[in-house]
């Protein structure tokens, strides 16, 4: 059985008649948001209340005939449900109600007990909003909205603020009284387990009535303008924007609300029904194209997904632009709508973008940090580099350079010497008094596990650490940075760049707990009676692999991982005679070279592919080469041939083909063509495997055949809900770069599931970073200045010791070679989806994004907007009549067949 009385005052409060067409029903967000909690009592006093007209308990009592005593406490009990606003006035309280949003839907669903107890409240705010959004389609002017976006006011300083009502700060100055709460909407996201990852607390701002009663019932506490400043600072810094209630007249809000596009229902209007009118400020997003360096981090920030990175070079065949149909002059139904806006996001235009960023699997902002070191500005070049990479001194050292492989400058004189620049802010700031040590952004007292100090290990750490999580990294080797450490020689990273890049994880708080071996030492569910909230596998894949043959287990066969392992922790490895070293990738190149550097007298390496298919980054043959390694291409072991149980050689046969007519790793030989090939000692380098030992004993997951653990593609979840993974452990041996790529989006994940009522994937942006078609690029007219390059290391030098002789590029070298990258990428703004919010400019290092004001509307007093929106939706019928036709002419024209309507 419904309550009729919650059901009338519903209808009261919508301003229809019960049992009328657009009269509120039991099946009503209106009504549901009141029915788990009030009285029919409460419900029957607060039905004498009006609009926006203050009432005392003895003047509701005259009307309902209830004693003033019993009225009072009931309507005491309606304000602190949200049913009703109460103020203090000249000693007495006053009550009243609002309109629906922004109004009591927030204030019932900001009553912390009532949203605990009954998160069904939350849906019914969703629901409401859901109701409504569609209707206003179109149908409301610019300004004119309940809600409406106010600049972040940095973004409007200069000649385009006109107007103190666009300001902050007016509102601010305007009050003496301010609260602070939790977001409504995300309450109610979070109510649902539909967070986007931004979270409630502490983020709204409440001013005169709305903060007195906000303070009285229990819903915010009391702040200072100081305090409340503070709190703006704090949202724009994360990437929030501001929003305020527009009914109260021109120039006057009761409140200022700190928004998500991905969160916020209000916002939802502009991205789901594509309705940004009714949102949207006086401003406008303008880009400066010769200013932007693509560096997305306006994008990845945007709450509409109003811009986007896209091409700045012309095109030798133009790509038309599709024309945009707008609700002002066209019927707005299902089919304009967006409905999984909060999963869709897109970071590129459908042409694609600079190939570097799309190329980096962390999707650095190369074209940004390029830029900025060109300026000398190499912090904040270093900054930009650590929003995606916490270790850009190992990797301007080890990276295998996608960014470079993909430059556009290729086609036209060589890649920019992108790793070179990196390498070079890095050792700037190591080489500085001081340490760049991001903000922490939160304190949140929740700790989390690492299990492996490797690079996606340490990414992850770091990324929570600086989120604001209490951080463990549990590492069984005594030695922190995985194969960082333990699998690249010094001579290509040296120990000291790593444990710099450690140190400021040090300083970011993070524990470090070495010689722990998890499954062994203390197992995962004692790890949660000890409060860790949840884990993030990355031990990486530092066992060898063998390959089966016949004498592997001969004195002087050895993986060359295990090989590699005890030369980095200073074991005794010395090796004498020829060695032989089978495999043709990165690691096979570092142990061939390792191994000349420990007392080898020869060194050949076996590989089944050609020189030119070989998996090895093409400068590290190179450097091989030029320290005397012989390379064997297209020959394959047959087995290692032992004498007194020790190795004496290799017979080997010519590999004819390595993929099989499926793209198969399927290799064929010519049996009649074999060699043996005489050595003291094989080192088997032919890929890595992962030893889990007792890590997941008791856990629910199973293993894939490879031995590498079942994650989710986006959020890398696995079976048991409290691990995430990432790094080798996911994906087999790949590169550093991507363990660390990897790492970020498992701290994300990993922030989202700890804290109450997140979702995994809701409001996340797929960074879908796709480059443009190169062949389709002008290159005519630019400079064919040559590449910079560091001074070549004589191998005969180099294979004398295990320091990294690779010089740094001098200042005037990156002044120079950072002058020849083209720029090709920038960000295209859409501007009917523009908010106008700031939002962008404040993430912008390079001035190239700004607000114009292009529109003149101001808040109105609720009174007067019925009229206004009347006025509006009619001029826009006539509107849509006489686009018809001539929408249908120009489809006609153009070559379409569309039917004429009769």
């Amino acid at each position: 059985m419904g309550k009729d009385k919650v059901l009338d005052l519903a209808n009261k409060i919508s301003r229809v008649k019960r049992g009328s067409k657009s009269g509120v029903t039991f099946d009503d967000p209106e009504y549901k948001i009141y029915s788990p909690w009030m009285s029919e009592d409460v419900a029957e006093v607060t039905l004498c209340l009006k609009l926006r007209e203050k009432m005392s308990a003895a003047e509701v009592s005259a009307v309902c005939g209830r004693p003033e005593e019993e009225v009072a406490k009931l309507l005491w009990e309606s304000a602190v449900g949200g049913a009703a606003f109460v103020n203090k006035i000249e000693g007495v309280d006053k009550y009243w109600v609002d309109i629906w949003v922004p109004g009591h839907m927030e204030m019932v669903v900001n009553n912390k007990e009532l949203i605990q107890k009954y998160p069904e409240l939350g849906a019914a705010f969703d629901a409401f909003g859901k109701k409504k959004g569609p209707l206003c389609a179109g149908n409301i002017p610019v300004g004119k909205g309940p809600m409406r976006v106010i600049p972040i006011e940095t973004s409007i300083d200069g000649d385009t603020r006109t107007a103190s009502y666009e300001e902050v700060s007016k509102y601010l100055n305007d009050n003496e009284v301010f609260s602070l709460s939790d977001c409504a909407c995300r309450t109610s996201r979070e109510a649902m387990d539909e967070g986007c990852g931004h979270l409630k607390e502490d983020i709204c701002i409440q001013m005169g009535h709305a903060a007195e009663y906000y303070i009285r019932t229990g819903r915010g506490r009391e702040i200072t303008r100081e305090e409340a400043m503070v709190v703006i600072k704090k949202a724009e810094d994360n990437g929030l924007m501001h929003s305020i209630p527009n009914f109260d007249g021109s120039g006057k809000t009761h409140a200022i609300c700190n928004c998500c596009g991905c969160g916020c229902f209000a916002m939802r209007l502009a991205e789901q029904w594509q309705n940004p009118d009714m949102v949207r400020s006086n401003y406008t997003v303008k880009i400066d194209l010769d200013k932007c360096v693509a560096c997305g981090e306006c994008v990845e920030t945007c709450p509409t997904n109003a811009l986007k990175l896209g091409q700045k070079l012309c095109s030798k065949v133009p790509v038309a632009e599709k024309e945009r149909e707008l609700p002002h002059n066209t019927e707005w139904g299902e089919d304009k709508y967006n409905p999984d806006y909060r999963t869709n996001k897109q970071v590129v235009t459908e042409g694609g973008t600079a190939p570097c960023k799309a190329g980096c699997p962390a999707h650095i902002g190369v074209q940004g940090y390029i830029k900025l070191a060109s300026q000398g500005n190499y912090e904040e070049a270093l900054k930009l580099i650590k929003m995606e990479n916490p270790f850009p001194a190992v990797c301007g050292r080890i990276c295998p350079k996608f960014c470079e492989d993909d430059c556009t400058r290729c086609d036209l004189d060589g890649a920019v010497a992108v790793d070179d620049i990196k390498k070079f802010i890095a050792q700037k700031e190591m080489d500085a008094d001081t340490r760049y040590i991001p903000k922490i952004k939160y304190d949140y007292d929740k700790k989390i596990a690492v299990i492996g100090a490797g690079p996606a290990g340490l990414s992850c750490a770091y990324y929570l650490a600086v989120e604001g999580y209490k951080v463990t990294v549990f590492e069984k080797q005594t030695a922190l940075g995985g194969m960082l450490t333990l699998g690249i020689p010094s001579y290509r990273l040296e120990k000291d760049v790593i444990n710099a890049e450690i140190d400021v994880l040090k300083e970011l708080g993070i524990k470090f707990k070495t010689g722990v071996e998890i499954g062994k030492d203390i197992t995962l569910a004692e790890l949660r009676k000890q409060d860790y909230q949840a884990f993030y596998m990355a031990i990486g894949a530092q066992a060898g692999r063998s390959l089966g043959l016949e004498g592997e287990d001969a004195q002087g066969a050895v993986t060359g991982v295990e090989f590699l392992r005890k030369v980095n922790l200073g074991e005794n490895s010395e090796l004498e005679g020829k060695v032989i070293v089978i495999g043709g990738g990165n690691v096979a190149i570092d142990v061939a070279r390792t191994a000349t550097r420990v007392g080898a007298t020869q060194v050949d390496m076996f590989c089944l592919e050609s020189r030119e298919k070989m998996p090895a980054h093409a400068d590290e043959v190179h450097e091989a080469l030029d320290e005397d390694i012989n390379i064997n291409n297209s020959w394959g072991p047959k087995r290692i041939v032992t004498e007194d149980g020790k190795v004496v050689g290799v017979e080997f046969r010519k590999c004819l083909s390595v993929i099989d007519a499926n793209g198969r790793f399927n290799p064929s030989y010519d049996e009649n063509n074999t060699k043996i090939v005489d050595a003291e000692h094989v080192l088997l380098s032919v890929g890595q495997a992962i030893d889990w030992g007792n890590i997941l004993e008791n856990s629910n997951i199973e293993l894939n055949p490879n031995q590498t653990i079942p994650a989710d593609a986006a959020t890398y979840q696995t079976d048991e809900p409290d691990i995430f993974a990432g790094g080798d452990v996911v994906t087999g041996p790949r590169f550093a770069i991507d363990a660390i790529a990897a790492g970020k989006e498992g701290a994300i994940s990993i922030h989202r599931y700890v804290q109450n009522g997140q979702s995994l994937v809701l409001g996340r942006v797929k960074r879908d970073y796709r480059a443009f078609d190169k062949t389709n690029i002008d290159l005519d007219g630019f400079d064919n200045a040559p590449r910079q390059n560091i001074a070549h290391v004589d191998g005969k030098q180099s294979k004398q010791t295990f320091r990294d002789l690779r010089e740094t590029f001098t200042e005037e070298q990156v002044q120079l070679e950072t002058e020849r990258c083209l720029g090709c990428g920038v960000a295209v703004a859409d501007e009917f989806m523009c908010i106008g919010c700031g939002s962008c400019t404040t993430k912008c290092r390079f001035g190239a994004i700004t607000l114009v004001k292009t529109h003149n509307a101001e808040g109105s007093d609720l009174k007067e907007v019925k009229k206004i929106i009347i006025k509006h939706v009619l001029k826009r019928k006539v509107r849509i009549a006489v686009n018809k036709p001539f929408k249908k002419i120009k489809a006609i024209i153009k070559g379409y067949d569309i039917k004429l309507d009769k």
